[in-house]
């Protein structure tokens, strides 16, 4: 707890959140706005613009220099690796019971992985060839670890231990340092154990750009993932091209679809779970037909947000981005959380798994009231790197296959090719592209047979 008294006026306050009922029909200009939230803050990509011109042009000056900008840390370029006697530190510093924990994380990230790793294939074609999928890991991927707020040892375990999985071979880690110019000795613990190869005390903007532009301390990678702010959201998306990327995965943001049958203080604890990162632009939502649920969950929210450290953040969101939406029917409910295209969607229905089926839009799905969000987001084995934004619709989470290529493969036969003439001539002739289907033709024009090696 924070130590300051709960007061009528804070109350009333955090109490003043909107009860809102909405039908397709209807509609609702406040739950319009709510949908229509940015995924991308035009001012935090402004900065991240500038910023990031700096960094390309001037490389490792540019990158101190804002990390003691916005990081407060005087880090000069030599400082900015993690070095072994760090690393060291760190793993006497860290009591058993996490170790024991982490590692439990670990093991189920590392499994659910695995098993969701996707593997070459080939049919056959027609007349003896094959055609398939082969899948390469990439050779150097950078893994962002927000520690603005608070130090999320967590992602550690939820980006880098997927990327081994993959047989990425170099695996850079990137997350703020502290006042003291050193890493959280729980989160460098957790890079240490998942396996990240290199490990830099920066964040922010300027860690996005070195990664996707190297310097001379840091080579530039292939592909960044892993959540963050506004600013390094921004940033992510401003460098795209330059690497690939994982999705848009900014602040995080939770919808609950729940009926009568759930606790009003589970989803009161649920909805503030999300609330508290810290960013202010955390996104809480509430679909449900029970008008008496709705209220009595603004009731749990008031009464459990007095209980929170960060309680400040948290009724900034809860002022600024939480809605209670009161519909017709689950039905109504599932439309609309489906529009919302959430990150986390709590399905909280005494039939939790007929609801799940008609997700359409959602970066995670947690089903029943024995799975909070917070046990995806810690230990239940899939990533918790997941699109926010809206973009949901569109993005998929982490997973061990964003660290590899996929190249399709095509081998035929004579007898294939032959098959396929006249349709490559046909398009050939439609496109104008003579040079192609003359490309195919040659081959039975000029008599060639293969020589066979004795």
């Amino acid at each position: 707890m924070t130590g300051r008294e709960t007061t009528e006026p804070d109350r009333e306050r955090v109490m003043d959140i909107s009860i809102v009922r909405w039908s397709a029909e209807r509609g609702d200009e406040r739950v319009e706005r709510f949908l229509r939230r940015p995924a991308i803050s035009a001012e935090a990509e402004a900065v991240a613009r500038e910023a990031l011109a700096e960094i390309r042009e001037q490389g490792d000056a540019a990158v101190a220099r804002q990390v003691k900008k916005y990081d407060g840390v005087i880090l000069p370029p030599a400082q900015f690796a993690v070095t072994a006697e760090e690393r060291k530190e760190a793993l006497a510093a860290v009591e058993p019971e996490f170790k024991r924990q982490a590692a439990e994380t670990l093991r189920r990230v590392t499994q659910f992985a695995q098993a969701g790793l996707r593997k070459d294939w080939t049919v056959p074609t027609p007349k003896g060839g094959v055609v398939g999928e082969q899948f390469v890991p990439l050779a150097r991927v950078g893994c962002y670890i927000p520690a603005g707020a608070a130090p999320l040892a967590s992602t550690a375990l939820m980006t880098v231990p997927l990327a081994r999985v993959a047989d990425v071979r170099e695996i850079v880690a990137c997350s703020p340092a502290g006042p003291g110019g050193k890493l959280d000795p729980c989160l460098l613990f957790c890079l240490d154990l998942a396996g990240a190869t290199e490990i830099y005390k920066i964040g922010g903007i300027q860690a996005i750009g070195a990664m996707a532009y190297g310097t001379n301390t840091i080579r530039k990678v292939q592909k960044i993932v892993g959540p963050g702010g506004p600013y390094v959201t921004a940033a992510k998306r401003l460098v795209y091209g330059e690497v690939d990327l994982d999705m848009i995965a900014g602040p995080s943001e939770i919808a609950v679809l729940a009926d009568d049958s759930a606790p009003a203080d589970f989803v009161a604890a649920d909805l503030l779970s999300q609330a508290e990162h810290g960013t202010g632009h955390e996104k809480v939502l509430l679909v449900t037909p029970s008008h008496l649920l709705a209220e009595a969950v603004r009731d749990e929210l008031g009464r459990q947000v007095a209980l929170l450290s960060r309680r400040a953040a948290v009724e900034k969101v809860l002022t600024d981005g939480a809605l209670l939406v009161v519909v017709d029917h689950l039905d109504a409910g599932m439309d609309l959380v489906n529009q919302f295209a959430p990150e986390h969607l709590e399905i909280l229905t005494q039939e939790p798994r007929r609801w799940i089926r008609k997700v359409r839009t959602a970066g995670a799905v947690f089903g029943g009231v024995w799975t909070p969000e917070s046990a995806g987001d810690f230990a239940a084995g899939p990533s918790h790197v997941l699109p926010t934004g809206g973009t949901a619709a569109i993005f998929s989470g982490l997973s061990a296959d964003s660290f590899r290529r996929r190249s399709s493969i095509i081998s035929l036969t004579r007898a294939d090719l032959y098959d396929l003439l006249p349709v490559i001539e046909a398009f050939g002739r439609v496109e104008r592209l003579d040079a192609h289907a003359r490309s195919a033709r040659i081959r039975f024009e000029t008599g060639w047979t293969p020589v066979l090696k004795r």
